[in-house]
């Protein structure tokens, strides 16, 4: 599915974080010293800085106390206090907050987390996600966890029935994990699974093309079946319009071989490109010449310049055209769309379906026409590389390695430690196994019930955001209200579709997926080819609300429109970000944030296209969207502001329209936490945090919103983000959210207490 209004979005895959029981461990040795010697870890550090003047930061609102009763000095909290105050600024009393607080709160985190080699940008959800990859390599690597190794909390409570499908299970992700951490064998294979894929579509697209049967059409199915978007990218998901339906859609793909439309202009990274394709097809298959491998590059420019830019793609009044199958067919007939739909449908029979760019279907029409066949098969061939490459281990990939290394700010010959990329393969191929052994070593009854308790807290408060946002009319306030009162939250882990907590119901969902401890690039193959056809299963049956979009492991959230709910993975209920056992005000900064910024989706850019049941409708007054629209605006106009060096040494702005939901759920999102938090403060107090007295909890609870997103990027990755990602830099999201901020303007005492811009 596609998860639309996710906070990190798809550009950032992420995964999870550490557990409470890891992190006690871990800080049980910092208790101990403190009980000892009377000092705690924090007070070290405040000693350490105490040369630092005391300038820019103010406490506001409730004084930390001289009573240590009021100070909580758990192991939790230490760790809690600790981390922030490495992340300051050295110099973070220095700094005013109400014009730099990125750097005043991020600018320890940057001077002790250097990127890797393989890495082109890390934030503190890589960290996270990170912790929990080792979590998972030690789950993994480890023998079945048997009941008398279960935690205090299991979602299985295993019964004596069910312990053998769950060990079959087990044994499932084990083997996957074990060959693809099988380099030998891996390397023993050199290209021979790829040469077969490669094999494979030089007989379904010979170059004589026989007059029985449309080549084209059974190509592009091929490798659609195998989850590899070429020419086009269909799917099979909600009908916007009527969201219990599922319908076939059809967009250009996502990207087209450099990893954005603008990329192509680069006159010099594409004459490297060409290079690099010609070096690697050319020795895999040695028939191939350089001027038809030229052709390929070129073929892909016409392609990206046919396609939407990314502000339209995400745009749904833009992508929503719904058609009947033959007028679809008649757009571009060189494919034969029926007959790819029919074979990915099981032979459901589709009449309507939505073609999200029209122009580019009959654009492609005319650059098929004009395509040499050749150029076509090497374009396929080059398709089917770019895929599965990251399975094969051959010297004659290297170039190709190389480049995409470069190309992503990374090292070029830096490779991720092999087991990183085993967890990240068993997470995507088998992601519901894992995400049951992972639910039972880092999540809890309780951080599910004070999840819940977050989330609900600002729905309730986004209900009085609605009433008070005097451009609303009440027409379609009331309906807001309505909308908020539907939306599901789904929190944690799915019981559902499948319920992970089931080992039976686990097994039947991947009985087709079979496994083998030696054939990784096979297993790849299985992966992909289950997630397409359980994709297209859905087809011709009722949506199933029950799903997630990611595994339980992931660090990100969502909220998916169609649904209207709500999603919030265990992955990112993880310290620092969320934690039962230290003040609300850091969890409600942090997490509570994310939770509002998933809900204030259901009313952004995108969001407020679809009604109270997830109907792509206009429900808004025509005075209601002026209004909107007229602040709207103000958003876009300040995140242009923003930039970072171009490709050309030129300024890079960010686009503010494209990212103007992200822009505006952030500022929703956080403005509505810290007013529940506000709410639930009053009924209990919460315990102020060691070695922090230069803070109020009032601003302590903005620290724990910006260092959620203290990061740093290499400057090619940071330029790929802002062609195609949604979101602007987290830099910019901490400037320019606290900047829209009243309550942080406040809490800070700044000069002006004006927001630059406003919604809710």
């Amino acid at each position: 599915m596609s998860e639309k209004g996710a906070l990190l979005g798809v550009a950032e895959p992420q995964r999870p974080g550490i557990s409470r029981c890891q992190r006690f461990r871990r800080n049980a040795v910092v208790f101990l010293f403190y009980a000892l010697s009377g000092l705690t870890v924090i007070q070290l550090i405040y000693m350490a800085r105490n040369h630092i003047r005391p300038t820019a930061i103010r406490p506001v609102g409730p004084a930390v106390p001289s009573s240590s009763e009021d100070i909580c000095m758990t192991p939790a909290c230490v760790h809690a206090a600790s981390e922030i105050l490495y992340n300051l600024s050295p110099n973070y009393k220095d700094i005013d907050p109400c014009t730099d607080f990125e750097e005043l709160v991020c600018g320890g985190w940057r001077e002790r987390h250097d990127l890797r080699p393989d890495q082109g940008d890390a934030f503190t959800g890589t960290t996270m996600s990170e912790n929990s990859q080792q979590l998972l390599r030690h789950i993994l690597a480890g023998p079945y966890p048997n009941a008398s190794h279960h935690s205090s909390f299991s979602p299985m409570r295993l019964a004596a029935t069910s312990k053998s499908a769950d060990e079959a299970n087990f044994e499932k992700l084990a083997a996957a994990y074990d060959a693809c951490l099988d380099e030998k064998t891996i390397e023993k294979l050199d290209t021979v699974p790829l040469t077969a894929i490669l094999n494979q579509i030089i007989m379904t697209f010979p170059l004589e093309e026989p007059k029985s049967i449309n080549t084209l059409a059974e190509t592009v199915l091929l490798l659609a079946q195998y989850g590899v978007s070429a020419l086009i990218s269909p799917s099979a998901d909600a009908d916007d319009t009527d969201p219990d339906v599922v319908v076939v859609k059809v967009f250009p793909p996502w990207t087209f071989g450099l990893p954005a439309q603008e990329r192509y202009e680069d006159d010099a990274l594409v004459a490297k490109y060409k290079d690099v394709v010609a070096e690697t097809l050319g020795q895999l298959m040695p028939d191939q010449t350089r001027d038809v491998l030229d052709a390929v590059v070129d073929f892909e420019k016409k392609l990206a310049a046919a396609s939407p830019n990314v502000a339209d793609r995400l745009d749904v009044t833009k992508t929503y055209n719904p058609m009947s199958l033959k007028e679809a067919s008649d757009l571009t007939p060189k494919i034969d769309l029926s007959r790819i739909i029919s074979a990915l449908g099981n032979g459901q029979e589709v009449n309507r379906l939505i073609v999200a760019s029209p122009k580019y279907m009959k654009d492609l029409q005319s650059i098929l026409d004009e395509t040499d066949r050749r150029v076509l098969q090497s374009y396929f061939l080059w398709k089917a590389v770019q895929a599965f490459y990251q399975y094969v281990s051959s010297p004659l990939l290297k170039p190709y390695k190389r480049f995409e290394n470069v190309l992503a700010g990374k090292a070029p010959e830096s490779e991720p430690e092999r087991w990183r990329t085993c967890v990240n393969h068993v997470d995507d191929g088998l992601g519901w196994i894992l995400s049951r052994f992972f639910v039972e070593k880092a999540f809890s009854a309780d951080a599910k019930k004070f999840g819940d308790q977050i989330v609900s807290d600002i729905k309730d408060l986004f209900v009085q955001k609605l009433k008070n946002a005097d451009w609303m009319d009440d027409k379609t306030t009331s309906k807001a209200i309505e909308k908020v009162h539907n939306i599901i939250q789904k929190i944690g882990y799915p019981t559902e579709s499948p319920n992970i907590m089931d080992p039976e119901s686990l097994a039947a969902f991947y009985r087709t997926v079979n496994i083998s401890p030696d054939t990784y690039f096979a297993n790849a193959l299985q992966m992909s080819s289950f997630a397409v056809t359980d994709e297209w299963s859905a087809l011709g049956k009722p949506v199933d609300r029950n799903r997630w979009g990611m595994s339980v492991p992931t660090v990100n959230a969502y909220y998916n429109p169609p649904g209207n709910e709500i999603v919030f993975p265990a992955g990112i209920m993880q310290f620092p970000v969320f934690d039962v056992d230290v003040p609300a005000y850091l969890s409600y900064g942090a997490f509570g944030s994310v939770a509002g910024h998933e809900l204030s989706h259901a009313f952004d850019s995108t969001g407020r296209h679809y009604d109270q049941n997830g109907n792509l409708t206009d429900w808004w007054t025509n005075t209601t969207v002026k209004a909107f629209e007229e602040r709207a605006e103000c958003f876009v106009d300040q995140y242009a502001n923003f930039s970072i060096p171009g490709p050309d040494g030129k300024r890079l702005h960010v686009n503010g329209k494209l990212t103007l939901g992200e822009n505006i759920a952030d500022a929703g999102g956080l403005s509505a936490s810290f007013q529940a938090w506000k709410i639930r403060a009053k009924e209990k107090a919460n315990a102020h945090l060691p070695g922090l007295s230069n803070f109020s909890q009032e601003q302590l609870f903005f620290v724990s919103y910006a260092n959620w997103w203290c990061g740093t990027s290499t400057l090619d990755t940071a330029i790929n983000r802002i062609y195609m990602d949604p979101h602007a830099p987290k830099w910019a999201r901490v400037l320019g959210t606290m900047a829209n901020s009243r309550e942080f303007r406040e809490s800070f005492e700044c000069k002006s207490e004006e927001p630059t811009c406003a919604l809710w």
